[in-house]
């Protein structure tokens, strides 16, 4: 990876569906090297999948939570997180170092389908504890950080 790629990384990430010649302009760079870049981005992995981002409240999910669970004990783990497949609204799940085990984002319809996904974790076995903290609103959106380019 070099400065280059980083540039071409950060345009996909603002528009997974920029075309390879308005990248290649962007960045001075032939368009058919900008293909291979990206090409062997993808075949090493460090591209994994191209995604949207969907406005939550668009969609119907009014309601943004994190919300942090403890565990037990560590016998637990691979049994909670099989369990979190069957939760559509869990949009993303960290396993963690601290006072809770897990840290999930939580996109769901209302107050009362967050009680409800917050019963049913309550009821896995091995969760001690829970912590939630409702979104009041999300000021930042980007699925991870790219390096800067050095000039």
């Amino acid at each position: 990876m070099d400065n280059i790629d980083y540039k071409i990384l950060r345009i996909l990430q603002k528009n997974a569906r920029e075309t390879a010649s308005n990248i290649s302009k962007s960045i001075h760079l032939s368009v058919s090297a900008v293909i291979e870049r990206i090409r062997k981005m993808e075949d090493t992995g460090v591209i994994k999948n191209y995604t949207i981002i969907v406005d939550d409240k668009l969609t119907g999910n009014h309601m943004t939570a994190l919300m942090e669970v403890s565990l037990e004990h560590p016998r637990y783990y691979d049994s909670f997180t099989e369990n979190l497949k069957e939760f559509d609204e869990i949009v993303s799940c960290y396993y963690q170092t601290g006072d809770f085990d897990f840290l999930m984002k939580i996109s769901c319809s209302s107050p009362e389908a967050l009680e409800a996904i917050h019963r049913k974790l309550m009821g896995f076995e091995g969760v001690s504890a829970t912590r939630t903290h409702v979104v009041l609103k999300n000021v930042k959106n980007i699925y991870t950080a790219i390096p800067k380019a050095e000039k």
